[in-house]
């Protein structure tokens, strides 16, 4: 499997993007997230791959854009 194929759970989604699940959860509901793949009756995970690509197409956070 590549490692951008690998199947992330909430957890390390959430430490990756520095957000809280609830947060998570809400970028999800919202559309604003990739929603996840169901790999069990109560239990998803995200790939990597498209949480990579959210991220990259995210805007930087820097002084101007707080002005």
């Amino acid at each position: 499997m590549n490692e951008e194929d690998r199947l992330l759970n909430v957890k390390e989604v959430s430490a990756l993007l520095g957000v809280s699940r609830t947060t998570l959860h809400r970028l999800v509901s919202a559309g604003n997230f990739p929603k996840p793949v169901r790999v069990g009756k109560r239990a998803s995970r995200w790939r990597q791959s498209e949480v990579l690509v959210w991220m990259e197409t995210r805007p930087l956070a820097t002084a101007e854009n707080w002005q």
